[in-house]
């Protein structure tokens, strides 16, 4: 699963382990709103997946990975996205990164999403069809992803670890990028689907994340 958007004043604000502006302490009925905001915006995400590994035209960076390591496995690919998912919690233990509720149901949800998503949706021939699913796919990624951020129960386990590493006083978008890259090329190496789908998401996710994540931040 790939974290996204730097951008928003908002979401640098969970990036960095404090609460946005708005974010104060609730009563029961906002916490369940933020809480159905959090686990709508996993279930999106994880069928966001699945609507783009259909499209076959190419996944988000970890995804690849995720793709590669289930072939090989003989998995579907939501269950190497819940053992990824775990691996990457564990390099939080050094940087001293804290889990929240929305980690922990992130590395879960998403995986066990996708899952029953590939059982329901079939993979389309036509071409028109697939470029469907993908434009579908990254639109709705986009959204859960800043549905979930903006619920503000804590981070996704990839975006832990980013904002881990920034404040050992890495630059966070130079790690990012070093970390994609790295995923991406094995992944590749393994049978993940790169293509044409992989850059469209690279390109679209942050600016869409952006400019939904203060329509769906918790205030």
């Amino acid at each position: 699963m790939t974290d996204m958007s730097d951008t928003s004043a908002g979401y640098q604000a969970v990036k960095a382990g404090r609460p946005h502006r708005g974010s104060r302490r609730s009563g029961p009925r906002r916490l369940g709103r933020r809480l159905a905001q959090l686990y709508a915006g996993l279930v999106a995400f994880g069928v966001s997946l699945a609507l783009m590994v259909r499209a076959r035209l190419g996944l988000s960076p970890w995804d690849v990975l995720n793709q590669g390591v289930a072939r090989h496995l003989g998995l579907q690919i939501g269950w190497v996205v819940i053992a990824v998912g775990l691996v990457v919690l564990l390099a939080w233990i050094p940087l001293r990164q804290r889990p929240g509720i929305g980690t922990m149901s992130n590395i879960v949800l998403v995986g066990l999403a996708a899952n029953a998503a590939l059982d329901r949706v079939a993979a389309p021939n036509a071409l028109g069809a697939r470029v469907g699913l993908l434009v579908a796919g990254i639109a709705l990624n986009a959204t859960a992803t800043a549905a979930y951020i903006g619920a503000n129960l804590g981070p996704g386990p990839r975006d832990g670890l980013m904002t881990g590493l920034a404040r050992r006083g890495y630059s966070i978008g130079a790690t990012r990028t070093a970390i994609e890259a790295g995923v991406l090329v094995v992944g590749a190496g393994l049978g993940g689907s790169v293509g044409i789908g992989t850059i469209a998401y690279a390109v679209a996710i942050g600016p869409l994340v952006q400019g939904l994540f203060p329509r769906l931040r918790s205030r």
